[in-house]
């Protein structure tokens, strides 16, 4: 498995060049890649949500698309439409913004639900459905969206069925008084940060980590601390819906895909407890009472990962 760690320290050496803060958020973001999932990025505006987007997909080698969320986005603009032609009798589909190899989905809380509800076959199914046609999305299809949580003007929220789709939500935070002296710095450059990433790997690269991830070892002590977790949250009375199956398969697989970058052919506790909180906090509905007392999933989550011991595991396959 030291390929996918070897292509993915290229990635983040590249990527890193623009994107000035933690190694860990790039890690994830590949690691969700390579799982073949989807990642939601909240945060504040300004802090490098988009440059992230586009760096990762100029160092992977992959076709990008953005889709700037707004109200009045329809969805023929996101899946594109059939469009007739006179000259040819007939109609032809025109391409959205949806098929590419990494989509950018800006400031998602900004479009209607039923714009929203566009992306939702995409994401599960890696397939599209336009006027009765069906259309295979190229494998990888990724889609990196961001969300401003502290604005509500002009927003809706996400429908759980939506958040369910992304494998990984991340925080990313702000960058270290290091980093931004270099972000501040940087703007005297003429051009745009992201036009020094270069591509460093290939797209049959890419496709060859997500193979190799899904045969990462997980041990079935490792399996039944992540069947333990996902029990905690279905049982619990602050929660009124826990994690769904959906969720379960995204922590097992984000998990190996995460073991993978970080160099490992095997799958450790530590890997799991890592990306749970990523993995279930958009999952999670909290009854009102247990939000009325102040609770979080977050807060939740870290009860959980304390309360259920470490497992004793085998990382040989």
């Amino acid at each position: 498995m030291a390929v996918i760690n070897e292509i993915s320290q290229k990635i983040i050496s590249e990527v890193k060049k623009v994107f000035k803060t933690k190694s860990e958020i790039i890690e994830m973001t590949l690691a969700s890649l390579f799982a073949g999932g989807h990642v939601l990025l909240e945060d504040v505006p300004g802090t490098g949500k988009t440059i992230l987007a586009k760096a990762v997909s100029k160092a992977a080698g992959l076709d990008f698309s953005r889709i700037q969320c707004t109200p009045d986005l329809m969805p023929q603009d996101i899946t594109g439409s059939s469009i007739w032609r006179p000259d040819q009798l007939k109609f032809e589909f025109r391409k959205g913004p949806i098929m590419s190899s990494i989509v950018l989905v800006d400031e998602l809380n900004r479009a209607t639900p039923r714009t929203q509800s566009a992306l939702l076959e995409c994401m599960a199914e890696n397939q599209l459905s336009v006027d009765g046609n069906s259309y295979t999305l190229e494998k990888p299809f990724f889609v990196i969206a961001t969300e401003n949580p502290v604005e509500s003007e002009g927003t809706f929220p996400l429908p759980e069925a939506q958040k369910d789709r992304f494998m990984l939500c991340l925080n990313m935070g702000y960058p270290d008084n290091e980093d931004e002296k270099t972000i501040i710095t940087a703007q005297r450059a003429q051009i745009h940060p992201v036009e020094n990433v270069k591509s460093v790997v290939t797209k049959e690269q890419i496709l060859e980590c997500m193979k190799e991830a899904s045969e990462i070892y997980v041990d079935d002590a490792v399996l039944e601390y992540i069947l333990s977790l996902v029990k905690k949250t279905r049982e619990d009375d602050r929660i009124h819906a826990g994690i769904s199956p959906r969720g379960s398969i995204a922590l097992y697989k984000a998990s190996q895909a995460f073991a993978a970058v970080k160099g490992k052919s095997f799958v450790s506790p530590e890997d799991v407890k890592k990306l749970t909180v990523p993995v279930f906090r958009k999952r999670l509905i909290l009854t009102t009472d247990s939000l009325l007392k102040g609770y979080s999933a977050e807060n939740i989550i870290s009860e959980f990962l304390d309360e259920i011991p470490i497992p004793v595991f085998n990382s040989r396959v």
